[in-house]
């Protein structure tokens, strides 16, 4: 037990680091504007590769009720932003739908 606070403190140091060094190192310059719009681009890329495969994957019989609630996420997302509503507002379509509501 006397352990495991040095691989805790361990574990924090090596995932802080690499977050701060950035900040602290680029600090004083400026981003070239193809770099800058390829980083904006890695939020968008990381939400693809995490969660569409399990949205997939979560309604194997009917794959329709997935895709209903991806289409409503990806356009009430793209026409008012935000996550909270897109996100709750697939969670119930794709309810509706595994209901035959919809």
């Amino acid at each position: 037990m006397n352990n495991i606070i040095p691989i805790i403190l361990g574990m924090a140091a090596v995932t802080y680091l690499p977050r701060l060094l950035p900040f602290l190192i680029l600090s004083n310059r400026t981003v070239h504007k193809r770099l800058d719009v390829f980083l904006k681009c890695i939020p968008a890329a990381a939400i693809g590769a995490l969660i569409i495969p399990g949205v997939l994957s979560a309604t194997p019989d009917m794959p329709m009720a997935a895709l209903g609630g991806m289409i409503f996420t990806l356009f009430f997302g793209l026409w008012r932003g935000g996550i909270i509503i897109p996100v709750l507002g697939s969670v119930a379509v794709t309810y509706l739908i595994l209901l035959g509501m919809i």
